[in-house]
């Protein structure tokens, strides 16, 4: 699923070779055609092998040894995670500090992209069924053991009632119906869908909670779960799998994990891992602030924006860091534009009539989207480190379409398209048919300074065609609540983390029910726009068919629309690069899954 990219990316990236009648539905990815030649002469370990040691089945890592103490300092931009509950998370920054602590059956290899084992030692694909061995003798971190009652649990009682964010349910669905769960024996599964399904076993990356610790809450119904884990838990009393543990929070300051004495990873000489004692992230509020952290030393890795990149990088041969440029961003940055009804302080809908109009006029959209000047965005914004973004796809995914190339900044043409459906200029002020002079709000999250600066430049962009743009960079928790509660809201300037391997993750923002559906949200099925009929059509079939040559045309389709209506203006994709300690060892640096993917594996060199 996708989820809003207020503050960090987090990416569970899945992509498997299937057995029986289905086929493989993406080809195998190789690092030498995904990253830049800054990690392509990196040499991966090999792959992780089940290891049986006292009737226990252990993950066996094939990284080098490493030694074990100390700490790893990160750092997160914004307010810090709202939550702690893996089944609730609606921002990226919750999503991976509940990430620390709950693993899912399955995962990705960073490598290749390939789906493996996580919790499960082992699947296979019969037809339409999903077996999953469970791992036999691994624990909970209280103690008390992982067994298939935990994923029955996880599944029946949390993902097929919507429990928490109901993303991963409706994506789970084959014509409204969810997979049928059978329990074959207490370390054994099996997960039957309604018809082959191509983006399944992804799914099956979804964190696997206790039973016997979640379901007192769940049972209370959705209000009481969703406020289960909340920051104002108490560390000690949480449960969980992942290779650390929480053990402390402290509010708008840092966040402090612990390892997992219980963790069931192992290193080549059969000891226990992770290596790190703690991680620690550092709430640094702004990008300023972390920049000024990192030269201070008090974090141990900084992601590179901008102007940045290339001071760090003069500097690299005489520091103690490394940099590492892993590639075009996985995630998505955009201006969407709000087609919705509104709703006012009694949940009430209306229809604002002006500036409905305006935004649902195909050509109103179009003027925009030629009016954004990317490249400018891209050399002053980004500083070169990035490129334009004409599609929902990023710019690695094998699903892009290229055919989509995009144009230049273009504002004559942009008022042309303005003036054929009876807008005027005058005063350089733009008015509509009816006089009404076009003005509307355009909203970011405050502290991204990266979004503050894209909302001054489209301010300047719109206002170039007398457009009056109200900037309002507002606390994210209050842009969320517009977003997808109220609907409250003109345009807004906004991120999604996504997957170059899988389409079928943004089902939540492109379906007409999705719950990321932003621009249209709350509309009944009789009144969907005929090109969102044609995309909830898409993502339909696009799940059903099995290879990557039938899904391919559906996906490009998709983006043709985008490209084509402009709900959405793509605006570019950032580089990803990063500088690291040189004493961190065991780094991998993966274009799929980041640089800080294997903490497990990760320690210290002093």
């Amino acid at each position: 699923m996708k989820r809003l990219l207020g503050i960090i990316i987090c990416i569970v990236l899945v992509i498997f070779t299937a057995k029986g009648c289905l086929q493989a539905d993406t080809p195998e990815i190789h690092t030498d055609k995904q990253i830049t030649p800054d990690i392509k002469e990196i040499t991966y370990p090999s792959d992780n092998i089940n290891v049986t040691i006292d009737n226990v089945d252990y993950i066996q890592s094939q990284a080098p040894v490493g030694k074990f103490g100390g700490e790893l300092i990160l750092s997160v931009i914004g307010e810090g995670p709202k939550t702690f509950n893996p089944c609730n998370t609606k921002d990226a920054t919750s999503s991976a500090m509940a990430g620390m602590l709950y693993d899912g059956l399955l995962t990705t290899d960073a490598k290749n992209g390939k789906v493996v084992p996580l919790l499960a030692k082992s699947y296979s694909i019969d037809g339409n069924d999903y077996i999953i061995n469970l791992r036999r003798g691994i624990k909970w971190s209280d103690g008390k053991p992982i067994t298939v009652d935990d994923v029955m649990y996880t599944y029946e009682e949390i993902v097929f009632k919507g429990l928490g964010n109901p993303s991963i349910t409706d994506s789970m669905k084959i014509d409204g119906k969810l997979p049928v769960l059978t329990k074959v024996d207490d370390y054994t599964v099996k997960f039957t869908t309604q018809k082959p399904f191509a983006p399944f076993l992804r799914q099956l990356s979804y964190p696997i909670v206790p039973k016997h610790y979640f379901k007192p809450y769940s049972d209370k119904g959705a209000s009481v779960f969703n406020a289960f884990l909340n920051t104002n838990t108490n560390p000690k009393s949480i449960v969980s799998n992942g290779a650390f543990k929480l053990k402390e929070y402290v509010a708008a300051q840092r966040v402090v994990f612990e390892k997992n004495p219980h963790y069931y990873k192992i290193n080549l000489k059969n000891q226990r891992l992770p290596y790190l004692d703690k991680v620690v992230y550092l709430i640094v509020g702004d990008t300023n602030n972390e920049i000024l952290k990192f030269e201070a030393k008090e974090i141990d890795v900084i992601g590179l924006k901008g102007n940045t990149v290339a001071a760090y990088k003069e500097r690299e041969a005489n520091s103690d860091y490394t940099i590492f440029n892993l590639g075009a961003n996985n995630g998505t940055l955009f201006l969407a534009i709000n087609l919705n009804d509104r709703a006012d302080k009694n949940g009430k809908y209306y229809v604002d009539s002006v500036k409905q109009k305006w935004f649902r006029n195909k050509e109103f959209r179009k003027a925009i989207d030629l009016a954004v000047d990317r490249k400018n965005m891209v050399q002053n914004i980004a500083f070169g480190v990035a490129e334009p973004l004409y599609t929902a796809e990023s710019i690695n995914s094998i699903y892009l379409n290229k055919n989509i190339k995009g144009h230049e900044a273009d504002k004559k043409h942009a008022l042309k398209l303005l003036e054929n459906q009876g807008f005027t200029l005058k005063n350089k002020k733009l008015y509509d048919k009816q006089g009404n002079l076009v003005q509307f709000d355009l909203y970011t999250n405050a502290g991204n300074l990266e979004r503050e600066a894209l909302g001054v430049v489209i301010k300047q962009d719109l206002e170039d065609l007398g457009m009056k743009v109200n900037f309002k960079p507002i606390e994210f928790n209050s842009l969320v609540n517009k977003l997808t509660n109220t609907y409250d809201w003109d345009m807004v300037i906004m991120g999604l983390t996504g997957s170059p391997l899988e389409p079928h993750d943004g089902k939540n923002v492109w379906t007409s029910k999705g719950t990321l559906h932003l621009f249209n949200m709350n509309v009944p099925v009789n009144q969907r726009l005929e090109w969102e009929k044609e995309l909830d059509e898409i993502f339909e079939q696009g799940a059903l068919k099995i290879t990557f040559e039938d899904r391919k045309p559906l996906y490009d389709r998709y983006q043709e629309i985008i490209y084509e209506e402009n709900p959405v203006i793509y605006l570019y994709s950032s580089k990803q690069i990063y500088a690291i300690r040189k004493k961190i060892k065991n780094v991998f640096p993966s274009a799929l899954n980041g640089l800080l993917y294997n903490l497990d594996e990760l320690y210290i060199e002093n």
